[in-house]
């Protein structure tokens, strides 16, 4: 028999363990599953295992709202990341509510009985699944995790050394005293640089445009202090506070003087590199600050590892890949052992699931994105993405949220289904993420479109959605209600 779930979450990483807590503890008796591809809770922290990996957003804003950080670091390591999501889930007896090895594919709503069907693929040859439920809860993410972006480099085969990819790091590479050369200059580039240059004999970054780079503490002096005076709880929602009000305070200013900004960022990286550094030509990039997401250097171990010849920059463009290495557009030949191409994710939207409603298929980028986490003309369906210019977890805590209140307000009002619908002609289309990021650009056409106006735009700020996501109306005029259509009594003579 076909397994029935009130609510049926997709994703067991960071977002699906959160919006597993949130249905958990509001409606404990209320019945859920979760549907993970891969085989071990952790989504993207399981996933990503190459040297040094991190997270580039604090821990007291990447952590859930309702289950503090406790640990020194603020920056902390991807190994230490993945056992808090995975020990809150255990704690929580979420793991026990985890299908592993299936991938959703299809997941078709039907109208007549107010019910999802999705269909799950195994991921290991086993039988395929079905499923039906009365809510779809999408927590996949928008990464493409079978694979990564790699552009077509000429001559990549000539080469004769190793070429890896971040996302498929090979656990048993050896690197020790070899040349390294890592592509790219975006938050992984920035993280493996320093941490490979522990044991390589060099590395290089070869970027062809900077990023903007800021050094971080690596501890939060303010964080530590407040939970020793006050406590773990009180002293994580403080310093949780504290740094949603500076980060806010850093996007402000970048977009209304992002001149000053790009000042700072430069004059501070002029303090922590060599003396006579060509600072401008490696870390100004033409851009101005958060059209781009900002990378973090955790006590400014990049710029260390550069300041004491470990590691270097280049700024140039590949002509082709050589035997040893690589020839650049100026004429500069880079020798290398290994290659690292850093150059970027893949993005997939919605894990790739295909969605019906009522026998039609729903052509995702014709649809409009109501709060940044329903789609238009799709019942009883919510998904996550989280902010581009702060941490993901504070946008999807208040999505499961949100959903908590969604699936109260149906409850109480004997509702069986709701669906946002666009009446408002005076809305108009525009990109859901604002932002140049190149895997952004890559696929923004594949993914739905936000709107003009509330309530059909993405926010990117964080106490803006708190007010609206937490206690604003359900009933907005955009979201339409009906029943469960009531079974026909057939009279026969």
């Amino acid at each position: 028999m076909t397994e029935h779930f009130d609510v049926l979450i997709v994703g067991a990483g960071l977002s699906g363990v959160g919006a597993a807590h949130h249905i958990q503890s509001a409606f404990p008796h209320r019945s859920y599953l979760i549907i993970e591809a891969r085989d071990a809770i952790g989504g993207t922290w399981d996933l990503f295992r190459y040297p040094g990996v991190r997270s580039d957003s604090d821990m007291q804003t990447l952590g859930y709202r309702f289950r503090p950080w406790t640990q020194a670091k603020a920056i902390a390591d991807g190994p230490s990341i993945l056992s808090y999501v995975r020990d809150t889930a255990e704690d929580a007896g979420i793991d026990r509510h985890v299908r592993f090895g299936y991938r959703v594919v299809r997941a078709a709503w039907s109208s007549e009985t107010a019910r999802w069907t999705i269909d799950a693929e195994s991921t290991h040859d086993a039988e395929p699944l079905q499923f039906t439920a009365s809510f779809l809860y999408n927590c996949s993410g928008y990464y493409n995790y079978d694979a990564g972006h790699t552009p077509a480099f000429p001559g990549i085969e000539n080469f004769g050394g190793t070429v890896v990819h971040p996302q498929h790091w090979p656990q048993d590479l050896d690197y020790t005293g070899k040349n390294i050369v890592v592509i790219g200059s975006g938050a992984t580039a920035v993280t493996l640089v320093p941490a490979l240059a522990e044991r390589a004999a060099h590395v290089t970054m070869l970027q062809r445009s900077p990023t903007y780079i800021i050094s971080l503490p690596t501890q939060d002096s303010v964080a530590n202090g407040l939970r020793r005076v006050i406590g773990d709880r009180r002293g994580y929602t403080a310093t949780r506070w504290k740094n949603v009000a500076i980060g806010t305070l850093i996007y402000r200013l970048s977009r209304s003087r992002p001149d000053t900004l790009k000042s700072l960022i430069r004059k501070a990286a002029v303090r922590r590199l060599p003396e006579g550094f060509d600072v401008d030509t490696h870390f100004a990039p033409s851009y101005k600050p958060w059209d781009q997401r900002l990378c973090v250097a955790p006590d400014g171990d990049l710029f260390t590892s550069i300041r004491h010849g470990k590691a270097s920059v280049v700024t140039d463009r590949i002509e082709e890949f050589t035997k040893e290495g690589l020839r650049l557009a100026s004429g500069t030949e880079l020798d290398a052992d290994v290659i690292v191409t850093a150059t970027g994710l893949s993005l997939l939207v919605f894990g790739g699931i295909r969605l019906t409603v009522d026998g039609r298929e729903v052509e995702v980028p014709q649809t409009m994105a109501y709060k940044g986490m329903m789609l238009s003309g799709v019942p009883n369906f919510a998904f996550t993405i989280g902010y581009t210019n702060a941490s993901w977890t504070l946008k999807a805590d208040l999505v499961g949220e949100y959903v908590v209140r969604l699936l109260r307000y149906l409850d109480d009002n004997d509702y069986a289904q709701c669906v946002p619908i666009n009446d408002d002609p005076e809305v108009t289309e525009r990109p859901l993420l604002d932002f140049d990021a190149g895997y952004v650009l890559r696929s923004i056409h594949e993914f739905p479109k936000a709107g003009s106006r509330p309530p059909w735009q993405l926010g990117m700020s964080y106490a803006h959605d708190l007010v609206k996501l937490r206690y604003g109306r359900i009933d907005d005029g955009a979201l339409k209600f009906s029943r469960a259509p009531r079974p026909s009594t057939a009279v026969t003579a």
